[in-house]
């Protein structure tokens, strides 16, 4: 059985139930604590009734916790969520003594093929990290932090908890959006845990976290149904940046990176990904009418989807990368 954390608020909900589908189709033995953001979040996903699933409310995680409600109070709420992680993995493992091995995974993940590779390799450490793999001329951003709050594994022993107890405080103390000295919000202080700690593993799999950021590091191969990143399977990409102009065109993101994505990456990857979120945010529309219109009005802004479009067709007239996914049905 592999137990995983995730958290989002209804914003993010079709990511984070595309998140969940992709678990379903390549972990056959799984739970998924889910940390819902907001009462939006948590009606529709405990309406759905989704099996291998436990719904807590940031109430949950907050209730008697002075430090963390006194770091809530001192930072943005963007700043808030970056803040949650290790005191919601903590939580998870304080409060649930069958998880003996817990895994965070960002919102925006997408499995493409089973994570048993990853856990083989990670063996019997305490601790697991992904690093962002930034290719030389992306070295610069290494500022932000070598490693990526994407995958973070801690187990149920006095390593893996004195990491995650020490990892709490520190954003607890201090979890900004900006770069301080050796500080960026929850991301940087996974620089310390090899030197503070045992047995933390750095994940090796070329296939664990591709992402547009790192992608031109790699061979991208579409062989049957799966896709390889140079001569080992995709396990899972992480989709950040992604964003939707219109119902049929999404902007990748890739840009911000000076990326060209290959067609390839755009319809084996991008595609299947889009497709998913589609159907699931049509599901929701039939099954949540009244809720799902009231959510889409509060994120629609036109200025920011104009400037989007506007931004994509600059860089394209420019000969700049093909950055964004066509759909053909909206």
């Amino acid at each position: 059985m592999h137990y995983f954390c995730t958290y989002f608020d209804h914003g993010y909900l079709s990511r984070g139930l595309a998140l969940y589908y992709s678990l379903k189709k390549h972990c056959s033995n799984f739970k998924l604590f889910v940390l819902c953001l907001s009462n939006e979040c948590y009606e529709i996903l405990k309406q759905k009734g989704l099996e291998d699933i436990f719904l807590l409310k940031l109430e949950d995680i907050e209730r008697g916790d002075e430090e963390l409600l006194k770091a809530k109070s001192n930072r943005t709420l963007v700043e808030y969520y970056f803040t949650l992680t290790p005191s919601f993995i903590l939580y998870v493992l304080n409060n649930f003594d069958y998880v003996d091995f817990i895994t965070y995974l960002d919102a925006d993940l997408y499995f493409f093929s089973e994570p048993d590779p990853i856990f083989e390799e990670i063996g019997e450490n305490s601790i697991a990290i992904v690093p962002h793999r930034f290719p030389a001329r992306l070295k610069h951003l290494e500022e932000f932090g070598i490693y990526n709050v994407s995958w973070l594994s801690f187990r149920r022993d006095e390593n893996g908890l004195g990491c995650l107890r020490w990892y709490r405080e520190r954003c607890n103390e201090w979890c900004y959006d900006r770069v301080e000295g050796d500080r960026y919000a929850d991301q940087k202080y996974l620089e310390k845990f090899e030197i503070l700690f045992d047995r933390v593993h750095v994940i090796q799999h070329k296939g664990a976290n591709v992402a547009p950021w790192n992608i031109e590091n790699y061979k991208i191969a579409v062989r049957g149904s799966k896709v390889y990143v140079d001569d080992q399977p995709l396990i899972f990409y992480h989709f950040h940046g992604l964003k939707k102009i219109f119902s049929f065109l999404y902007d990748s993101g890739a840009i911000v990176y000076g990326v060209k994505l290959p067609k390839l990456v755009r319809t084996g990857i991008y595609l299947p990904y889009i497709n998913a979120l589609k159907k699931i945010e049509r599901e929701i529309r039939i099954s949540n009418s009244e809720p799902l219109r009231q959510l889409r009005m509060e994120h629609i802004n036109f200025f920011r989807m104009f400037k989007l479009l506007i931004r994509t067709m600059y860089n394209n007239i420019l000969g700049l990368p093909d950055n964004f996914i066509f759909i053909c049905r909206a």
